[in-house]
């Protein structure tokens, strides 16, 4: 039973969610009314969001790459 409980927890937390909004309401805002007036706001804001979405997994694929790089140089020797 202890094997099962992550598991359950897992499928409680993805099925008991409810849909939630990925931007504050003022950001949000801003974003639609900057759209409607054919600013290039919103184009700032979506490049911003990607920014901040591919950090993490560049740094953590560097420091991967390094670790890997390091291990193969260590299991040659």
């Amino acid at each position: 039973m202890k094997k099962l409980l992550p598991l359950f927890l897992v499928l409680l937390f993805a099925f008991a969610s409810k849909n939630v909004s990925a931007q504050c309401s003022m950001c949000q805002a801003t974003a639609e009314s900057s759209r409607d007036a054919g600013s290039a706001n919103s184009e700032g804001i979506n490049k911003g969001v990607m920014y901040l979405f591919f950090t993490p997994y560049l740094i953590i694929g560097t420091v991967g790459y390094f670790w890997w790089k390091a291990r193969k140089k260590a299991q040659e020797q």
